[in-house]
């Protein structure tokens, strides 16, 4: 008989008869853990031990869930690469890219989102598996994202039915990532203005 989890190292209550019960509390309480950690040592220095501590429950709770960090770092890869971005409806290309130009400077500023998100990349150089998790995730979030803003563009007649949304995202995320996370410079609205007009000139040029 499996006994039900408990968070922060208390004794643990017995469960019904059957598989163990793995309270959600305390999976939340891991991934917020692995954020933290990711951000505070990297992943190279993160440890199953540390995520444990971190979120103040056993390491029986970890591994009961992952079997070890790269599983578990892979499970969060596509919450990391979606990033909470919104599909934009402002009625017109510019606005729809203006504003994603925006959310994605707004995240990829949030401190624990620049310590993470090079150190993935740089893991991804290293791990086939987190590349083509990395790549996954991008190519059904924002790959999405980016879809839907190319289709409405077509339907308004702003953009030709030919327009690749591949070609969208690296238009759009490309710069954003480019001051950042590798310049580390300041992305102003006056910027922000001036490259959502490139980028939807860049689109509505004829390839």
């Amino acid at each position: 008989m499996a006994n039900e989890e408990a968070a922060g190292g208390g004794p643990a209550r017995r469960a019904p008869a059957g598989a163990a019960v793995l309270r959600e509390d305390v999976t939340e309480a891991i991934r917020e853990a692995v954020f933290a950690e990711l951000a505070a040592v990297g992943y190279g220095r993160m440890s199953m031990e540390g995520i444990a501590r971190r979120a103040g429950v056993g390491k029986a709770a970890v591994y009961r869930r992952w079997r070890s960090k790269l599983p578990l770092v892979l499970d969060l890869v596509p919450a990391v690469a979606a990033g909470g971005l919104p599909v934009p409806d402002t009625g017109t290309l510019h606005g729809d890219v203006r504003e994603l130009l925006e959310v994605a400077a707004r995240a990829l500023s949030h401190p624990v989102a620049a310590q993470i998100i090079p150190d993935l990349l740089a893991e991804a150089a290293r791990s086939p598996e987190m590349a083509e998790a990395l790549r996954t995730a991008l190519r059904d979030a924002q790959g999405g994202i980016a879809a839907a803003v190319v289709g409405k563009a077509v339907a308004r007649g702003e953009l030709p039915p030919s327009t690749d949304p591949e070609l969208a995202l690296a238009f759009l995320a490309g710069p954003v990532y480019w001051h950042l996370s590798v310049m580390r410079s300041p992305l102003p609205p006056s910027q922000l203005d001036a490259l959502a007009t490139a980028v939807t000139s860049a689109l509505r040029s004829p390839g």
